[in-house]
């Protein structure tokens, strides 16, 4: 019976072993959000936001969540959990997160002072989460929305997720290939979503 036992035990810890731990790093903030541990807490200033992210080789992102997305869980559950993903972002991004109906001050690129529900208003932002992705240099004479070189809104899989990223670093969208051809030329090589294969 105890060799039974003792069998059954071990074959219970090989299985557990077998199975791939993802590491979550985040917790959920008082307002409802998942909190990465690596995003950036600033003033949100934006323009000094992209000279902050640049002077550390990184573009700035804006992202907008909201408590009980459940696209922003799948985000932040299937998607950062992922090492590979979380450290190609973490290492060339600068992250800011946003509540889509918060009331944390915004200094827009206009110089507009906002709340974060207002200034999701403003640009016209419907779906959690979306990411704003915003060029290397401070523009002049535009608020956020239009100064934004890409777009994502809502949840992608993982693969349509990460090459947004890896496009945008590489300056995708001053070329004449569109996003979606892009990502399927690199879909049919085999390569979509490979952070380490970066063109």
């Amino acid at each position: 019976m105890f060799g039974f036992m003792r069998n059954v035990a071990a074959a219970a810890f090989i299985a557990a072993m077998a199975v791939p731990t993802v590491s979550l790093a985040f917790t959920i903030g008082d307002d409802g959000l998942h909190k990465e541990e690596w995003f950036s807490h600033t003033f949100r200033d934006i323009a000094e936001d992209i000279e902050e992210a640049k002077s550390q080789g990184k573009r700035l992102v804006l992202v907008f969540e909201q408590r009980g997305c459940i696209y922003c869980k799948e985000v932040h559950e299937n998607i950062l959990s992922v090492p590979e993903i979380r450290d190609y972002i973490k290492d060339n991004f600068m992250v800011v997160q946003y509540n889509i109906h918060g009331a944390e001050e915004v200094t827009d690129l206009d110089g507009e002072s906002l709340t974060e529900k207002t200034a999701s208003r403003k640009w016209r932002l419907l779906f959690t989460p979306t990411f704003l992705f915003m060029p290397e240099d401070v523009p002049e004479n535009t608020d956020a929305a239009r100064a934004a070189v890409a777009v994502m809104p809502g949840a992608f899989k993982k693969k349509t997720f990460t090459e947004m990223f890896i496009w945008v670093r590489n300056k995708g969208y001053e070329k004449e290939e569109s996003f979606q051809d892009y990502y399927n030329r690199r879909f049919n090589e085999g390569t979509a979503g490979n952070t380490q294969v970066t063109e």
